[in-house]
């Protein structure tokens, strides 16, 4: 345990507890995709284009903004022949045959763990499932799972809609959106199995690691807080759903980009606050929200980490400096 305080004037002078979940920040799938923009910055100088936010969190995407990334909403908007990054929340196959037909230098910065849920509903929607994909409409992860099997594929995001999915049973598979809540896709899942007694589940859990672990983690403390802080974007549906987690459970909470959102109302009769990250914030905002909180009165931290984080991915050959690539990963 260690007690911050800060030079500020103190606002309230109230000692409070700040439990830090873990882990928070930063995941695998994050942290790659972050360095392949810094390594395409590096090696072939800006600008360097990225087709949409690379992840979700305005930290990340203003930071590398400054660096010489330029961000973009459609291929239309990059230049015949640049380079650019696809986020990773991943492409569907219609803007993979775009980059291949305007020439584009393309590097892939889809999270290997959202390139498995897409790999999986091409192999579905082949062998002639109706495949249902549990997530949230417009979300770029789910858009560009839609389109590797646009025919054969059903979005829902509640066990309300699963009345509407077509077919007898025989041939129905399901996906997930990987930033989903674990405890919310229970109960799509479980409304499927009813409906479709044969239905064919994936082998393996489509929510990835880190935002089970991070949900995992914030329910082992949220009993304890008078008041959640999440620090992320309002994007970032891994961060959203923790907001979601500690609401269901009873207890106050709040999303925030940084310190500079915490309102001292919210700090009215609260002593002890639980904080956590999303994946795709950056470490450092954690510091600096404990900071903020400090300049109210003492602080004391306790950090909570329920698991040790270890999975690394390695980054495309093309950010490393490699050749050219096209956009459907053949060299040049």
């Amino acid at each position: 345990m260690a007690d911050v305080r800060t030079d500020e004037p103190v606002k309230d002078g109230v000692a409070r507890r700040v439990l830090l979940a873990g882990p928070r920040s930063f995941c695998a799938g994050v942290e790659r995709a972050i360095d392949i923009v810094e390594r395409a910055l590096e090696t072939r100088g800006a600008p360097v284009h990225v087709r949409k936010q690379i992840v979700h969190n305005v930290h990340v995407v203003d930071d590398l903004a400054r660096r010489g990334a330029v961000f973009v909403e459609e291929l239309d908007e990059v230049p015949d022949g640049a380079t650019v990054v696809f986020s990773a929340h991943g492409v569907s196959p219609a803007v993979r045959e775009e980059a291949a037909r305007r020439d584009l230098d393309v590097i892939d910065g889809t999270c290997p763990l959202v390139a498995k849920v897409h790999a999986k509903a091409r192999r579905f929607a082949t062998r002639g499932d109706t495949v249902v994909l549990i997530g949230h409409a417009g979300h770029e992860e789910v858009e560009g799972t839609l389109g590797e099997a646009p025919e054969s594929m059903v979005l829902v995001s509640s066990a309300e809609e699963v009345a509407s999915v077509p077919g007898d049973g025989r041939q129905v598979s399901y996906l997930t959106q990987t930033t989903l809540g674990v405890d919310e896709t229970a109960g799509v899942v479980d409304a499927l199995r009813e409906r479709f007694p044969l239905l064919h589940e994936p082998a393996s859990e489509d929510i990835c690691y880190a935002t089970t672990n991070r949900q995992h983690a914030l329910a082992s403390i949220v009993a304890e807080a008078d008041l959640v802080l999440v620090i992320g974007s309002a994007n970032s549906s891994n961060s959203v759903r923790l907001v979601e987690l500690a609401r269901r459970e009873g207890t106050p909470a709040e999303l925030i980009d940084g310190p500079a959102d915490i309102r001292p109302e919210w700090l009215d009769g609260v002593r002890t606050v639980g904080l956590t990250a999303g994946a795709s914030a950056p470490p450092d905002l954690v510091t600096d929200v404990v900071t903020a909180l400090g300049s109210y009165g003492p602080v004391t931290v306790e950090e909570r980490e329920l698991t040790r984080e270890t999975v690394r991915f390695d980054i495309p050959s093309a950010a490393r400096g490699g050749a050219r690539r096209t956009a459907d990963g053949g060299a040049r």
